[in-house]
C-alpha cells in the first residue's frame, strides 16, 4: 500500500485491518464495477461494508491528496466515431508554459513531458479525421512549433485497471 493511501486511512481514523480491506476493495470496484444507479456510493458501500458517507469521505480525501484526479465515465471515442491521434513536438525549456496551454485544450486527453528530443507528447480526440490538419496547423502557428502526428490505426487496450 502506498504511503499516501496509508496516510489517508490514518487521517480518516480507519487504519484498522478490516476497514483497510474495505477501502482497498472499494478502489477496485470503482475501476471495475461502478454501479449505474441513483445512489452508486451507497451501493458501493454496501458491497464492501461501509456507509455511503464513509465512501464519499474517503473519495474526497483521495481527491484532496491528488490521488484521485477524476471519477467519471470514459467513453470509447472510436466507438463514438471520433478520431484519435498521438502528437509529439519539441518545445524549448523557455517555452514550457506552452505545454500547459496545449494540455488544457478540451481536445487533448493526455499530455506528457518526456526526456527526448521530442519532449512533449499529447493525445487529441477530434470529431473526424479531417479535423486533424487544421487543428495541428492552428497549434503550430499559435505556438511556433512543429508537431508530428501519429494517428491511431488500431486500438489494443481499452482500459487500465490498477488492482489495489
Amino acid at each position: 500500500m502506498s504511503d499516501t493511501l496509508r496516510e489517508i486511512l490514518d487521517l480518516l481514523g480507519k487504519g484498522k485491518k478490516l476497514k483497510e480491506e474495505a477501502y482497498r476493495e472499494l478502489l477496485n470496484l470503482l475501476q471495475k464495477d461502478f454501479p449505474l444507479v441513483k445512489e452508486p456510493f451507497k451501493v458501493l458501500g454496501e458491497k464492501v461494508g461501509l456507509k455511503e458517507e464513509e465512501v464519499l469521505e474517503f473519495l474526497r480525501a483521495l481527491q484532496e491528496k491528488g490521488v484521485l484526479r477524476h471519477l467519471g465515465a470514459s467513453p470509447d471515442s472510436l466507438a463514438l466515431g471520433h478520431f484519435t491521434c498521438l502528437c509529439a513536438c519539441k518545445i524549448p525549456q523557455e517555452k514550457l508554459s506552452q505545454m500547459e496551454a496545449i494540455a488544457d485544450l478540451p481536445e487533448v486527453t493526455h499530455a506528457y513531458l518526456r526526456d527526448h528530443e521530442l519532449n512533449f507528447w499529447f493525445t487529441v480526440v477530434l470529431p473526424k479525421e479531417e479535423d486533424l490538419a487544421p487543428f495541428i496547423k492552428r497549434l503550430e502557428e499559435q505556438y511556433q512549433i512543429k508537431i508530428w502526428t501519429f494517428p491511431a490505426i488500431k486500438k489494443f487496450k481499452v482500459r487500465a485497471v490498477f488492482d489495489i
